[in-house]
C-alpha cells in the first residue's frame, strides 16, 4: 500500500538542504556519526512536530522534537532536554519505539525513537542551541493532524512517516529503520 504521509525515493542523493545553508549545516552536523533522540507526542489524535527551515526538499522539514545526544545525559535526559529547548514542554519519557539511522553522506545520524508523555511546560517555538541565534532552524512548532500531514508535500515530512497509514501506527514502529541513498 502507497504511503499517504511519505513517498520519498529512498534514493534520492539530494539532501535537501536550502543554498546558503548547506555549508553551515554541514560545517555543525556533517561528516560524523550523530547519535539523536527523538520524542513521539500524540495528543488527542494529533502529533507534535518541529518545522525546521533550511532541510528537506522544499526548504524545510516537519520532525519530531529531538536532538544530539550530550556526553554524560542518558537518552531520557537529553529527550527532556531537547523537548525543552524546541518546545518549551516538559516530558516524561515512555517506552523505546524504534531505531532510525540517517546516511546521505555527509550527514549520519542513528536516532532513537521514544513515546512521551507531557508533564508540563507551555507550547512555544523554542531554539536549537547548536546554531547561532541570527540562522536559527527551528521555524514553528505545532501539533499536526493525518489530514494535515496527507496534504503536506512528502518531501517536507521525516521520513519516519513512511509506511504509516495512520498515526497511531507510529506508536507500533519497531526495529531498525535505514534511509540512504
Amino acid at each position: 500500500m502507497k504511503n499517504p504521509f511519505y513517498a520519498v525515493d529512498s534514493h534520492s542523493k539530494s539532501l535537501g538542504l536550502q543554498m546558503g545553508q548547506e555549508a553551515e549545516i554541514i560545517a555543525q552536523f556533517g561528516h560524523r556519526l550523530r547519535i539523536r533522540v527523538s520524542g513521539i507526542c500524540l495528543q488527542e489524535g494529533k502529533i507534535l512536530l518541529v518545522k525546521h527551515r533550511y532541510l528537506g526538499q522544499n526548504g524545510f522539514l516537519w520532525a519530531p522534537p529531538g536532538g544530539g545526544m550530550q556526553y554524560g545525559q542518558s537518552a531520557t535526559e537529553n529527550l527532556q532536554r531537547e523537548f525543552e529547548e524546541e518546545t518549551g514542554l516538559q516530558i516524561r519519557v515512555g517506552n523505546f519505539l524504534f531505531v532510525n539511522e540517517f546516511l546521505v553522506p555527509p550527514l549520519h545520524a542513528v536516532e532513537l525513537f521514544f513515546e512521551v508523555y507531557l508533564t508540563g511546560g507551555v507550547l512555544k517555538k523554542g531554539i536549537d542551541p547548536e546554531m547561532p541565534a541570527d540562522r536559527q532552524i527551528i521555524e514553528e512548532v505545532a501539533y499536526r493532524s493525518e489530514a494535515e500531514l496527507r496534504r503536506e508535500n512528502p518531501l517536507n515530512l521525516h521520513q519516519v512517516f513512511r509506511n504509516i497509514d495512520k498515526l497511531s501506527l507510529i506508536l507500533e514502529k519497531n526495529g531498525y529503520h535505514l534511509a540512504s541513498h
